[in-house]
């Protein structure tokens, strides 16, 4: 516990300068997680780090982590991050040919796919605090996120008797997922009472509703992904914390949902 609570103190210490900050320091921090997230994979599933196929799969990642006018002046006017993405998806498929599927089309379907779950994730981290909303924006979204996995399990293991889904995370519970999702809806409509944002406090309660559930199906696919590489931690770079991947498992679900939704 002590070494859990000193990690959070010194990571918070670093994360909400940066995020206060915005602009292109959080670019750049947004850029450094999702490479220490793409490393976390390629661990978990025990690939070889130096490797070609994970150079192109950290710059996949990073092609769609970076901002969206990023490229202008680069490339094309029509050109955008999905279709440079695209570029390293098919160099991965290539690879498969050149090293006679020693690195074969599975192995390009995980990093393809971590490309996208990562690098889309980490860019609407910076993309929403950087949009007009800005902070009030992600904090609105940090208070629905953090809020829902802190009541989840205070109540799942207080009250809690009816697994979630145990053949993917034993520990959840029904009760726990419906008590966070209730205090996700009132503490985010509080915020929202002093800090008002652009559409009106039913649509967005409504879109804390769908949040507050994504937000819990992201911790369901970091571990569903962590029971099938047989790991209790997606990496240790958090002491007491696990991986990047472990605290950053519901964000990257949720913060492209808000450009989905239209608030972004």
């Amino acid at each position: 516990m002590k070494q859990r609570v000193i990690t959070a103190v010194i990571a918070l210490a670093i994360f909400i300068p940066i995020l206060l900050a915005g602009g292109v320091w959080l670019e750049v921090a947004a850029a450094a997680l999702a490479a220490v997230g793409v490393f976390e994979v390629y661990i978990m599933r025990k690939r070889i780090i130096v490797s070609f196929d994970f150079l192109v799969t950290i710059l996949g990642t990073l092609a769609l982590v970076v901002p969206n006018g990023f490229y202008r002046g680069w490339f094309p006017k029509s050109f955008s991050r999905l279709d440079l993405f695209y570029v390293f998806a098919v160099i991965l498929l290539i690879i498969t040919v050149l090293t006679k599927n020693k690195f074969n089309f599975e192995d390009a379907g995980v990093s393809v796919v971590s490309m996208l779950y990562i690098g889309t994730g980490f860019h609407y981290l910076a993309a929403v605090r950087n949009s007009d909303p800005g902070l009030g924006l992600l904090m609105y979204a940090l208070i629905v996120v953090w809020s829902t996995d802190i009541f989840a399990y205070t109540f799942g293991r207080k009250i809690g008797k009816h697994k979630l889904w145990p053949a993917i995370s034993p520990n959840k519970t029904w009760e726990g997922t419906i008590a966070g999702i209730i205090m996700a809806l009132i503490l985010s409509g509080v915020y929202m009472y002093f800090v008002p944002q652009e559409y009106s406090m039913t649509t967005m309660l409504m879109i804390a509703f769908v949040l507050s559930i994504m937000g819990q199906m992201g911790d369901l696919i970091e571990s569903a992904y962590k029971r099938y590489y047989k790991v209790k931690d997606s990496g240790n770079i958090l002491p007491g914390h696990g991986g990047i991947l472990d605290r950053f498992d519901s964000m990257l679900i949720v913060l492209p949902l808000l450009h989905i939704f239209g608030l972004v």
